[in-house]
């Protein structure tokens, strides 16, 4: 299946008040085998945090631990204090494309709508003021003139801009974005960078895995260093510049069976 479950028109903004997310001794095992152990740090709002480290480091593991798609040994995820599943309708994830299915016969408008559907009561209608904010998502993303369009012949960069518009049209105060620039181009890598650090200023809280250095640099405001376990995490500038970003990718994969 394809789909797991700033401006808006006027004077709505994004989410209902300032959101932290705080991942807490998160280890999660697959096949016998730990992806992640003990994973702590924290995400305010009003800023962007990136999850840097090589591949196969847990980095995506983290996101789905914090959605429930895969369930942890140890530890929790919570936004200020409660579980994601109790805010879920304050919770936007991002998921790698390849994990979809790009043939669902689906429009791009009928995707970003999605967006809307946390907010919608059983048997309700979408309201006017629903449709401004699907119509403002596309407008934002630059996607209004390829609204009708089936959503597998969009190029990769612009798949990337219909999964952000409906995040901006469900008005997430935490958003989760898993590797959104891989396959894009140049020019698209620089618009969703731009949107991010916009959601970021107007108090969202964004949280997105990313291999590239240099636009993490550019974009983030905190880093998060993971090799399977924390390396170490805080202001961008601070980590980037310090010995940790060598250990974190020079070190392979760890051996943590071995760990208590």
């Amino acid at each position: 299946m394809l789909w797991e479950a700033r401006r808006d028109v006027e004077n709505v903004q994004f989410g209902e008040s300032p959101m932290t997310l705080s991942v807490h001794d998160l280890t999660v095992t697959y096949r016998n085998r730990p992806a992640i152990h003990r994973v702590s740090f924290t995400a305010e709002a009003g800023s962007v945090t990136g999850i840097i480290g090589p591949n196969g480091a847990g980095k995506s593991t983290v996101l789905k631990a914090a959605m429930g798609l895969v369930k942890p040994d140890t530890g929790s995820v919570t936004i200020n204090g409660e579980t994601v599943d109790r805010m879920r309708r304050t919770v936007a994830y991002l998921p790698q494309r390849v994990d979809l299915d790009w043939d669902y016969p689906a429009q791009v408008r009928e995707v970003v709508t999605m967006g809307r559907y946390p907010h919608l009561r059983l048997g309700r209608r979408m309201s006017s003021a629903d449709r401004a904010a699907v119509a403002d998502a596309l407008d934002r993303v630059g996607l209004t003139e390829l609204a009708s369009r089936q959503i597998g012949e969009l190029s990769g960069g612009q798949q990337q801009r219909m999964l952000l518009a409906r995040a901006l049209a469900q008005k997430a105060s935490t958003l989760l974005l898993d590797e959104p620039f891989v396959g894009i181009d140049a020019a698209t890598v620089t618009l969703l960078s731009d949107l991010l650090i916009e959601l970021g200023q107007e108090g969202v809280c964004v949280v997105v895995v990313n291999h590239d250095l240099a636009a993490t640099a550019r974009m983030c405001d905190n880093a998060v260093l993971l090799n399977q376990h924390v390396i170490t995490s805080g202001p961008i500038a601070a980590v980037l510049a310090s010995d940790w970003i060598e250990e974190t990718y020079a070190a392979g994969m760890l051996d943590l069976e071995s760990r208590s």
